[in-house]
């Protein structure tokens, strides 16, 4: 990891440096990767506290660790583990993301369909349909679904129109009924 210093009037002993060189060469492991990376470290110094900010791009994304104090190493140092942080978690998330093509639609068509009854180990399973009519069914207060419920229905799934979610409507054999919420 290539680090550039910008400051005023501000120096750091060769000790200081080769530690600060040290934690930057560890951030460097995380995010090098086929390329090399360049931080950027800006120093200023406003009557006794010194700022340190330490910017990388990564991947388009700049990753800012800003750090304070009285000593101008203690400033570097804590930006730089703040630095460290925000590379950690873009490398994780970086990792952890899920990138595979998505098939065009000509070979989904094209591949055989597996069986609906049939699972890996041979044992036979219950079909499981998916009806998504949310789309085109609007949300119903609890007036309307009676109103929507005819004498051939037992029951009645609508969405209600106060909370959005979804309730059913069963009538029992003595002709009330029964509402259950979700």
């Amino acid at each position: 990891m290539k680090i550039s210093y910008t400051g005023r009037q501000v120096e750091l002993a060769p000790a200081e440096r080769k530690k600060l060189e040290a934690e930057f060469a560890k951030i460097g492991k995380l995010l090098d990767g086929k390329q090399e990376r360049e931080a950027h470290v800006v120093l200023s110094q406003e009557r006794h506290l010194h700022n340190a900010e330490v910017t990388v791009n990564y991947y388009n994304h700049p990753l800012v660790g800003l750090g304070s104090n009285s000593d101008l190493f203690t400033a570097i140092h804590s930006a730089a583990q703040k630095l460290e942080k925000q590379a950690v978690k873009a490398r994780t998330k970086w990792r952890d993301t899920k990138r595979t093509p998505r098939k065009a639609s000509s070979e989904v068509e094209s591949e055989p369909a597996a069986p609906a009854d049939a699972q890996p180990d041979g044992a036979p399973s219950g079909r499981v349909y998916h009806v998504n009519h949310h789309g085109k069914r609007k949300p119903m207060t609890l007036d309307e679904a009676l109103l929507e419920m005819d004498k051939t229905r037992d029951y009645m799934v609508y969405r209600d129109a106060d909370t959005d979610r979804v309730h059913v409507l069963l009538r029992r054999r003595d002709g009330n009924f029964d509402l259950v919420e979700s």
